[in-house]
């Protein structure tokens, strides 16, 4: 399975979505949201924003890796 490397984060503040390019060398723990400015981080048991808010996980999850 190809490995995919843009995810639609949500922000839970205001609803503004943006498609983003994930990072594959790393996790990225915040997210500013260009709509409202909120600072977004991981929940609680994820690995990433884009495990938390994102369409689709994080590279490592995707490939049954350990997440940074």
């Amino acid at each position: 399975m190809e490995t995919i490397l843009k995810s639609e984060i949500t922000c839970p503040n205001c609803g503004h979505k943006k498609v983003e390019g994930m990072p594959t060398n790393a996790c990225q723990f915040f997210y500013e949201c260009e709509n409202c400015k909120t600072v977004l981080k991981p929940k609680e048991g994820d690995c990433c924003v884009y495990c938390s808010y994102g369409t689709v996980p994080c590279p490592p999850i995707q490939e049954n890796k350990s997440c940074c």
